[in-house]
């Protein structure tokens, strides 16, 4: 075996900043023994990973093909490292999830995971589903927790939980227990989710066929300000049940039904399939198939 795991590391680290410099800063090395380093993998193969721009170097072609296998043997390594060193923890685990399960799902289990795994850490990245699987996809995070549904080739995506979207009007809004006819749904002003997020993905779904025909009012980024514009009196909303219960049972808001549309979805966990699973992130996906939590 030729090639070392500090030139495969060097080769992940330039791969992920796109930069000799920067690359060393994140190994903690100087920028001549990162520079070297890639270098002589290099040199050793007889190939070039990285098309060159001046600082900026890109994976090429071959580059890229190589990544994948790369990261696996790299998160195999430190599995083994961990296993040598005995540690009784999985270190520092990287998942993102999308607005509706990483501010309401995502702490309880953040809670129950630091519970049960002595000195671990978790780093959580909220963001909507397009750039949590962007993530997954360039091996930054370990698992991505979405809403919406996806195919790729390089991912894994599997079923998680069940989950319903709710309209939502102003308490005061008049009649609420009467079913909304297609033509009353079309009269409404919505204030929705924006494009590239899981709910607004299971909004269209259920709206199919009346999209061109709705008066879209506000698209917002953010659950928590669609609440307070719809109790602000600006329009009607489209939430997950599970961000709305609490507004809900308080009586400041005011569930619509549409029983002819389906308002039913599914929440999904995803992996990058080239990416070796840290035992941190089985302990994870076992917790999350166990919501609701019981104390641990």
């Amino acid at each position: 075996m030729r090639f070392t795991l500090r030139q495969l590391e060097v080769f992940m680290a330039i791969a992920r900043t796109g930069n000799v410099t920067r690359a060393a800063g994140v190994l903690s090395m100087s920028q001549s023994a990162a520079s070297s380093a890639l270098k002589e993998l290099e040199s050793q193969y007889g190939v070039l990973l990285f098309d060159r721009a001046g600082k900026r170097l890109k994976l090429n072609e071959y580059g890229r093909q190589l990544r994948p296998q790369v990261e696996a043997l790299l998160g195999q390594a430190e599995a083994l490292e961990t296993t040598l060193a005995q540690r009784q923890t999985p270190g520092t685990l990287k998942v993102g999830a999308t607005l509706t399960i990483g501010n309401y799902l995502a702490p309880e289990l953040m809670a129950s995971y630091l519970a049960g795994e002595n000195n671990a850490r978790v780093e959580l990245t909220v963001a909507n589903t397009r750039a949590i699987v962007d993530q997954v996809l360039h091996f930054e995070l370990d698992l991505g927790l979405v809403e919406g549904e996806l195919n790729h080739p390089d991912l894994e995506v599997s079923h998680w939980m069940d989950d319903d979207l709710v309209i939502i009007a102003p308490a005061d809004y008049p009649n609420a227990d009467q079913p909304l006819t297609d033509q009353q749904l079309r009269q409404l002003p919505w204030i929705i989710r924006e494009p590239g997020s899981g709910t607004r993905q299971a909004f269209d779904r259920a709206m199919q066929g009346l999209l061109n025909e709705l008066t879209i009012r506000l698209e917002l980024q953010h659950t928590e300000a669609i609440k307070r514009a719809v109790r602000a009196g600006l329009g009607v909303g489209c939430l997950s049940e599970i961000t709305v219960r609490e507004e809900l049972e308080l009586g400041l808001l005011k569930r619509l039904q549409a029983p002819q549309r389906n308002w039913h979805r599914k929440f999904y966990f995803v992996l990058q399939r080239h990416k070796y699973p840290s035992p941190g992130v089985s302990t994870w996906l076992e917790l999350c198939r166990q919501y609701p939590l019981q104390p641990r």
